[in-house]
């Protein structure tokens, strides 16, 4: 095996395209497409399916693949260590998170010891930040709901209690706590599915023998938020991620506590890597972040 054969049959999988990867990697499509065959030949493996217009993965494709993604970010963390070593480079963190509101005090540690590293900072779901972990497209994330496995290292940033929310000018906004019973029966305004918000306050729901449905669904936290703003029901967050905001009243719920716990998260095999390992350091040390190590099978809470 060669690892030119190795890099080509990498870049198709992930590109999901013969052309596209050749064009990734400056080569032609007939030279790229002779490497992967060759590579396929010598352990006579089908690594992918033809038959359609676009390469798919057979099982043994997908299961190199997981290989070859550990092979080249260590590729990629050794030749980041000898460019470093070099001269000091900066460099791009990629950060994924389902709240950055989590992150302003290990941003503002890291930007004072890292100022030449650019933050790539792009917000999803639980269920995205997970996926883009995995996809080796981000390097580090903020969730609440921490992934479980012995491939993930999980930080706990914190819990905050779930609360409800509504325009200042709604009658729902005079309200200073309300039940469990009466948001089943209020316009709610709730994330998309795959939110942890909203699957923690479903679970507490049903647990008090409430079935809820939104009147509204809405993908991404700023969008419930103008919604709600607007007058279009009520909301549920965090009371960490509720902000300031004139034209929005908190509601306290009342009910068994449901907290939302906050963690850092990256894959293990990568929390050595220069620049996540100087992101956690600084979230372990940054003023508004009171860090602390946790097994990934922690329980949760809410």
């Amino acid at each position: 095996m060669r690892h030119t054969q190795l890099r080509a049959f990498h870049h198709v999988a992930r590109h999901g395209s013969f052309s596209r990867a050749a064009a990734a990697l400056g080569l032609t499509q007939p030279v790229l497409s002779d490497q992967v065959r060759k590579l396929e030949e010598q352990y006579e493996a089908v690594l992918f399916n033809r038959s359609g217009r676009q390469p798919q993965l057979t099982e043994a494709g997908s299961r190199l693949l997981e290989i070859t993604n550990r092979y080249f970010e260590v590729e990629a963390q050794a030749l980041e260590f000898l460019t470093r070593a070099r001269t000091r480079a900066g460099g791009t963190l990629r950060i994924v998170a389902d709240s950055p509101v989590h992150l302003t005090g290990a941003l503002a540690q890291f930007r004072k010891r890292n100022p030449r590293v650019e933050i790539a900072l792009r917000v999803a779901n639980s269920a995205g930040v997970r996926t883009a972990l995995a996809a080796y497209e981000a390097d580090i994330g903020v969730t609440g709901e921490a992934p479980r496995g012995r491939e993930w290292h999980v930080v706990a940033l914190g819990a905050s209690p779930l609360i409800a929310f509504a325009a200042t000018t709604s009658p729902w906004g005079k309200l200073r706590r309300i039940g469990i019973a009466d948001l089943a029966a209020a316009p709610l305004v709730l994330r998309e599915r795959g939110s942890r918000t909203r699957a923690a306050f479903e679970a507490a729901a049903k647990s008090a023998g409430f079935s809820v449905k939104p009147s509204i669904e809405a993908e991404g936290r700023e969008a419930v938020r103008e919604i709600v703003a607007a007058g279009g029901g009520v909301g549920i967050v965090s009371q960490a991620e509720f902000g300031a905001d004139p034209r929005l009243k908190p509601i306290a719920i009342d009910a068994p506590a449901m907290e939302m716990e906050e963690s850092l998260v990256c894959l293990k095999e990568r929390a050595g890597g220069r620049l996540v390992a100087a992101f956690l350091q600084a979230a372990g040390a940054g003023p508004t972040l009171a860090a602390r190590p946790r097994a990934a099978s922690g329980r949760r809470r809410g």
